[in-house]
């Protein structure tokens, strides 16, 4: 039942994707059709004129976006459960409009899938009731949907999804649709488009003219057609009876100047057309003008026809006539027709005995680098080669490609994160990993003991023991600040890292006998140690002390090693638990993680450090393991398994290698037992 149910919800999911996402794509593909689909809805709801054609564009961009980033979305399986909420409530909506355009009719076909495949408005809802019914079952159980990336990446796929389709309308509203799903697509003979199959029934068209006269306006035909003294207002083809409706239905020339329609000599002329298409002149774009007359004027050198279409009225003409010094013929046609033609106002077509062969926008009109010699012998004359192939694969590359490579990425890394999820379960596998991730580190606090002269030599014996034999280890001396500078001189810091034993609470200023971070830095120091337990009880070194003592180290570039640890009492109360903690939380629980990477715990067991106690590796290896819950439930299993804590208490070369082999003991905090190279050695050693 479990699979069935699983299988039912991604199957529902990928064909609901799928839909968005080939809509949003073919909507994205020609902005301008959907712009016109749109303002089809506006008048349908009798809001026509109430929006500037400019914001119905945006929307038009806006609206196929969303749609195939919501199908990218649902595709991905990204936010599951808000996705499936929105379709719901999209799917709801548009199936009750489609049901009502259905029954009103008011527009023929919805453009759910732009011109690419037309859908009458029935098979519109049921086409919307199949996907309400997926819908549901997406809806029903959200996180069944398997994913195809992991949630980490999903953010790449919607930004980039975005972008794309995006792009892809821009690009085509600048040049032209990268595909062109209409009648008058290159390559197609308009007057083959026009004509009726043998006994198909005939439909019955009509074109009704609006003109105007005296301020009265007046509807005609072509068989009623009025004198010059009517002014033009605007024309529209209809369909009067039912019948075969050809591919093209209403392409017709009428010239302006003598009202003689030349639509047949047009496709029937034997050679090339140049036909400029302007909806409406009043709109057209006139940024490109100069390359619009040197077109006309190729033309008369090369005696090929050159006519205007547009639905303007003379006034609109005599007007565009003045701004560009046009002197070529207008001609009257549909500005439905001519805005299916070209998506551009102006655009320019050229056809070859009625058949297309090119098509220009506007921002992309040909010049003298095309139309440089007669067509009959330059490119520009000749049907280019079907391009569809390259358009496609350029989608691959661009857009599947890149989605493919970074789905097949991720799973690689789920999966391999899962088998380092499965090996990890193994305890034996766990111990050892956690060791290679985590430094081993020896620490020596030399504390208040010798002088320069004392504490150089023994600087100078681990130097070359320790480079002499390389040691298994991080290994760390913490000195005195009289120490510092003069062994850093020496010290080869690539084995031995040299580190202070404090450093003061503010930055610089008037406080007389302390050394701050900077200054500890400026020594060659790496490390400091804050938060030893002789510090908190001597010297009353607070939490809020202790915070603003670790800040200024990491502020200067210092690793810290930071002290916690219970008294006797506290152990013997069973509080241990509570104190390391409290003491973690008031000092270092406040830093970022990648502040935090930068510190190393060291569990002091108080009643132990110079007493000859020493607390048995079991109860070590316990407070260790909770110090290591603790950081972990800061900041996270990752953080955790990569902080170094060492023990600090009586670790010496006898105990050392036992409290060393356990999980979460990664080194110590040496004592008394580091003012002596070879003891030291000793413990060292232990990792070995």
């Amino acid at each position: 039942m479990e699979t069935l149910k699983k299988a039912a919800v991604n199957i529902s999911r990928i064909v609901i994707a799928l839909t968005f996402i080939i809509s949003g794509f073919v909507k994205a593909v020609d902005p301008s059709g959907t712009q016109y689909k749109i303002t089809d809805y506006l008048e349908a709801f009798g809001m026509q004129g109430l929006f500037p054609d400019m914001l119905i564009l945006g929307c038009a961009v806006i609206l196929s976006a969303i749609e195939f980033v919501t199908g990218c979305c649902l595709l991905f399986a990204i936010r599951r459960r808000l996705i499936s909420r929105l379709l719901l409530l999209v799917m709801s909506g548009f199936t009750l409009l489609t049901i009502w355009l259905a029954i009103a009719d008011p527009i023929s076909d919805c453009g759910c899938f732009g011109d690419a495949v037309k859908l009458t408005n029935w098979q519109t809802v049921w086409k919307n009731i199949v996907l309400l019914i997926a819908t549901l079952i997406v809806w029903r159980w959200p996180m069944e949907q398997m994913r195809f990336i992991s949630k980490s990446n999903q953010w790449i796929v919607l930004n980039y999804a975005s972008v794309y389709i995006i792009f892809v309308s821009l690009h085509s509203l600048y040049a032209l649709p990268l595909f062109d799903f209409r009648p008058y697509h290159i390559g197609a003979n308009i007057k083959k488009g026009m004509e009726i199959p043998p006994g198909a029934p005939q439909p019955q068209f009509i074109t009704t003219f609006i003109m105007e006269k005296n301020g009265e306006q007046k509807e005609f035909t072509i068989d009623n057609y009025p004198d010059s003294t009517w002014t033009f207002i605007s024309s529209r083809t209809i369909q009067t009876g039912e019948g075969y409706v050809p591919p093209i239905h209403d392409f017709s020339i009428t010239r302006r100047d003598n009202n003689e329609d030349i639509t047949e000599s047009v496709l029937d002329s034997q050679g090339y057309t140049f036909l400029l298409i302007a909806p409406f002149l009043e709109q057209a774009d006139d940024s490109n003008l100069d390359r619009i007359n040197a077109v006309y004027d190729y033309a008369q050198e090369n005696n090929y026809p050159f006519y205007c279409l547009t639905a303007s009225n003379m006034q609109g003409i005599e007007r565009w006539k003045e701004i560009t010094g046009a002197e070529y013929p207008f001609c009257l046609t549909d500005d439905i027709t001519l805005k299916t033609i070209v998506r551009s106002n102006p655009g320019l077509i050229l056809i070859k005995d009625g058949t297309i062969i090119r098509k220009w926008g506007n921002n992309r009109l040909p010049g003298e680098e095309t139309l440089n010699g007669r067509l009959e012998t330059i490119e520009t004359g000749k049907l280019p080669e079907a391009n569809t192939a390259e358009k496609i694969l350029s989608i691959i590359l661009w857009f599947i490609m890149p989605l493919t490579v970074l789905t097949i990425a991720d799973r690689l890394w789920a999966w391999t994160k899962w088998l380092k999820n499965k090996e990890r379960s193994n305890g034996l596998y766990q111990l050892l990993k956690r060791k290679k991730m985590r430094k081993k580190i020896v620490a020596g606090n030399w504390k208040m003991n010798m002088n320069l002269q004392e504490g150089i030599a023994l600087a100078k014996e681990l130097n070359e023991t320790l480079t002499a034999e390389k040691p298994n280890c991080d290994v760390v001396i913490c000195t005195p600040f009289i120490h510092l500078a003069s062994i850093a001189a020496f010290l080869n810091q690539d084995v031995i890292g040299l580190g202070a034993e404090n450093c003061a609470d503010k930055a610089s200023g008037a406080y007389t006998g302390e050394v701050s971070a900077e200054m500890v830095k400026s020594t060659g120091a790496q490390y400091v140690i804050l938060g030893h337990s002789e510090r908190r009880g001597y010297y009353g070194e607070t939490p809020e002390i202790l915070k603003e003592k670790v800040l200024l180290a990491l502020k200067n570039g210092l690793k810290v090693i930071f002290c916690i640890g219970e008294s006797l009492e506290e152990r013997e109360a069973n509080k241990q638990n509570d104190v390391v903690k409290a003491e973690l939380e008031g000092s270092v629980f406040n830093l970022t993680a990648e502040e935090f990477k930068n510190v190393i715990i060291a569990y002091e067991p108080i009643w132990a450090i110079g007493t000859g106690k020493t607390a048995t590796a079991e109860q070590a290896e316990e407070i260790h393991a909770f110090i290591r819950s603790a950081v972990a439930g800061k900041y996270g299993n990752d953080v955790a398994e990569e902080t170094s804590i060492l023990y600090g208490g009586s670790c010496k070369a006898s105990n050392a290698p036992e409290l060393f082999a356990k999980p979460d003991i990664d080194g110590g905090l040496i004592g008394g037992a580091s003012l002596k190279a070879a003891d030291f050695k000793g413990i060292i050693d232990a990792w070995k």
